[in-house]
């Protein structure tokens, strides 16, 4: 490991490089397709997301650090390293780590499926049955859709899509002269075929079908040797955000995502020479672009085997959310039951119905004059998009403001806004500079007393899919001075209103560094007048160079600081005089833990906060974010208990060790907790005392009755 990633040679304090630290959180996420613990279709699936992530990783990130090579950067980032020494890093790290996705697939994952008779068959190794299957299959369903491509001096080498697998082929005549083709393996089938067996369930990739019926392509040539590829493009958009028409410059910006240039080209173990100095010359990659993999290319197909029916049993016990959750037993009217006090859900262990509830009712509520909300990620048959079509069509003003930037869920959005548009909706793109990352619905209700206004809150999307595998919060009220927030929000989002002083928000980019640096600088203060002092924080990512200096400062304070984060880490702890009194955890379970927690010990009067923002430059300075207060006691105590719950895991953490590498947690003399599954079993605790106290309380009335 270099000296200047940890040590961040020629700098004031320690800092880990960013794009170093996200690649041992994709080692975190590898080892979990390693443990035997884990059931073997979660281990295949873990496989498939680091596969996932990677991809995104290279397309942007390490894209990134290419593009300030080639723009003549040399200025050291705050680790001490250059773009170019970063990205030696990089390459080596990720070839390693590509090394070792196939050796969990080849060593680890395919022996424990083959004891479970689930077999991957190469064509060599199929019977006569098989054999005639697969010959039907792709006659019938394969070649009516696949296109062979010619390579010669009339016909160039076509323009392939981004993370497309393609095989190439080569080819002789009479002469012995060769000849090149592409095909491109068709994305619209499946990725695997089941075939017929007796007693196992044996599959077959598509390119291998099709690898194996080259000759019935080529009649005219003799196939020499083929060779499966695919290529990553540089996939980081370039916007202009001064444009008059910024859906029409992001539609124009992934058209050309889809031409960057290729920074990464992963081609079988055994490609033929010939083939592979083709595939350099046509796709101009150098050879620590080129990736060889002793196996099947693009392990993101594995996150559909996970699932294949009959396998079940092979997966993690189901974690079925709480319907309806704890705080809304016993409501039928939402609204009712957020004007009673503030209500708290926790999600995927309660269900996210409740959120899309509340935009559903609010749709055909006559009472309900306004909605207003953002929408960041959503997914791709909205429930919730839905209902605001529909509270439009109902004749109430509705806005939303859609992120047309959200990376790689541009198109997505796109259609949406389009959608919503069409409806009636108020649609709006967000500030131009600023991406608008914060997650919030307002509802605005004429009701006996006045008008009154309805939020919700959340640390994480609105999005219905994800919901069921991310662990985020979310927080109902109908108090005025957060009403008033939020109004004053929605103002600066679709108009021309200055920022205000907010009564109970922070918000990005106007306020919010000054306010966790604040209250960082609070804690430095208390711990030397002799008052309780501590920290403890949970966020996906911590990068932000201010906030770390400051964390530094309150270790060297004698402040305990706890960080639970999953993802990127630039602070290194436990350094003599430095971060010893700060300890890094890393949750990586069943679920992926999202939600955003800072909980601030305040001299003995805890103050615990919620939001969308982690602690990275691009949240507190250039997104749009919101994080509020959870002044409700009741719900300030859950947060809490959600919090030392999470700390006190052994089962999904890993500790951070001072040379920026993680280890599993000491289980020895711990309770086996995950804190995963006891939330979710608290849920439905919760939930079953609660059913039973109201039918208690149901029967007494009925005895008194009689």
């Amino acid at each position: 490991m270099d000296d200047n990633r940890i040590k961040g040679k020629g700098k004031k304090f320690p800092y880990n490089n960013r794009q170093l630290s996200w690649m041992d959180f994709n080692i975190r996420v590898i080892e979990e397709a390693f443990e035997k613990e884990n059931p073997i279709m979660e281990r295949v699936n873990f496989l498939a997301i680091t596969a996932s992530n990677l991809d995104e990783f290279i397309m942007v990130r390490v894209a990134g650090v290419i593009d300030q090579i080639e723009h003549g950067v040399k200025t050291p980032d705050l680790s001490g390293l250059t773009p170019k020494q970063q990205y030696t890093h990089l390459v080596e790290k990720i070839h390693d780590f590509s090394y070792r996705q196939y050796s969990c697939l080849n060593r680890s994952i395919l022996p424990v499926l083959k004891k479970h008779d689930i077999y991957f068959k190469s064509v060599e190794e199929l019977d006569e049955k098989q054999l005639s299957f697969i010959d039907s299959y792709f006659d019938k369903v394969i070649f009516p859709v696949l296109t062979p491509m010619a390579v010669d001096t009339s016909r160039p080498f076509p323009l392939l899509l981004n993370k497309s697998l393609n095989i190439a082929v080569r080819l002789t005549n009479d002469k012995n002269e060769n000849f090149f083709a592409v095909i491109q393996v068709p994305a619209v089938l499946p990725r695997f075929i089941e075939l017929p067996a007796n007693g196992e369930r044996d599959f077959i990739l598509l390119e291998n079908i099709i690898i194996s019926h080259l000759a019935e392509l080529f009649e005219l040539f003799r196939i020499k040797s083929s060779c499966p590829f695919r290529i990553t493009r540089n996939s980081d958009l370039d916007i202009d955000e001064d444009t008059d028409d910024l859906l029409t410059e992001i539609e124009k910006s992934i058209k050309k995502r889809k031409r960057g240039k290729p920074i990464r080209l992963e081609i079988f173990d055994k490609c033929d020479k010939r083939l592979r100095k083709f595939l350099i010359e046509m796709l101009g990659v150098d050879e620590s672009e080129i990736y060889e993999c002793h196996g099947p290319l693009d392990l993101t197909f594995l996150s559909k085997f996970a699932k294949i029916s009959g396998c079940e049993g092979l997966c993690f016990k189901p974690i079925k959310p709480i319907d309806p959750p704890i705080d809304f037993w016993g409501y039928d009217d939402i609204f009712q039951a957020i004007r009673e006090k503030d209500r708290f859900v926790h999600h995927p262990y309660e269900s996210f119905d409740c959120v899309v509830k509340f935009v559903q009712d609010a749709a055909k509520d006559e009472k309900v004059l306004a909605i207003k909300q953002t929408l960041y990620r959503v997914s791709g048959n909205s429930p919730i998009v839905a209902a605001l079509i529909k509270a439009a069509e109902n004749g109430k003003q509705v806005t939303v403001l859609v992120e047309l930037k959200a990376r790689f869920d541009e198109e997505n959005n796109i259609q949406w806004a389009k959608k919503l548009e069409k409806a009636g909706c108020h649609v709006v793109y967000g500030l131009s500079g600023l991406k608008t990352h914060c997650k919030i619905c307002l509802i605005v209700r004429n009701e006996e007393d006045g008008i009154r206004r309805y939020l919700h809150m959340g640390t994480g999307n609105y999005n219905d899919i994800t919901a069921r595998f991310y662990t985020d919060m979310g927080l109902f009220t109908c108090k005025e001075e957060y009403g008033k927030d939020a109004s004053s929000l929605f103002n600066v989002l679709t108009g021309y209103s200055l920022p205000p002083q907010y009564n109970k928000f922070i918000v990005a980019p106007n306020g919010m560094r000054r306010f966790f640096e604040d209250k960082i600088r609070k804690e430095i203060e208390n711990a030397k007048n002799g008052l309780t002092a501590g920290i403890t924080v949970k966020v996906n990512s911590l990068v932000d160079s201010s906030i770390i200096q400051l964390l530094y400062e309150a270790s060297k304070a004698n402040v305990p600081v706890r960080l639970i984060i999953r993802g990127i880490c630039c602070l290194i702890p436990n350094i003599e005089k430095t971060s010893e009194n700060i300890i890094v955890h890393s949750i990586v379970g069943q679920f992926l833990e999202h939600s955003r927690m800072f909980c601030f010990e305040n001299g003995g009067k805890p103050q615990m906060y919620l939001g969308s923002a982690d602690w990275m430059p691009r949240n507190l300075d250039r997104r749009v974010e919101l994080v509020f207060p959870v002044e409700d006691e009741d719900i300030h105590k859950r947060c809490n208990d959600i919090l030392e719950l999470m700390w006190n895991d052994v089962v999904n953490t890993r500790i951070q060790l001072p040379d920026a590498t993680y280890v599993m947690i000491d289980r020895r003399g711990k309770r086996h907790l995950n804190c995963q599954t006891e939330f979710a079993q608290l849920a439905k605790r919760e939930l079953k005392q609660k059913k039973e106290l109201s039918s208690n309380v149901k029967g007494n009335q009925s005895d008194e009755n009689t």
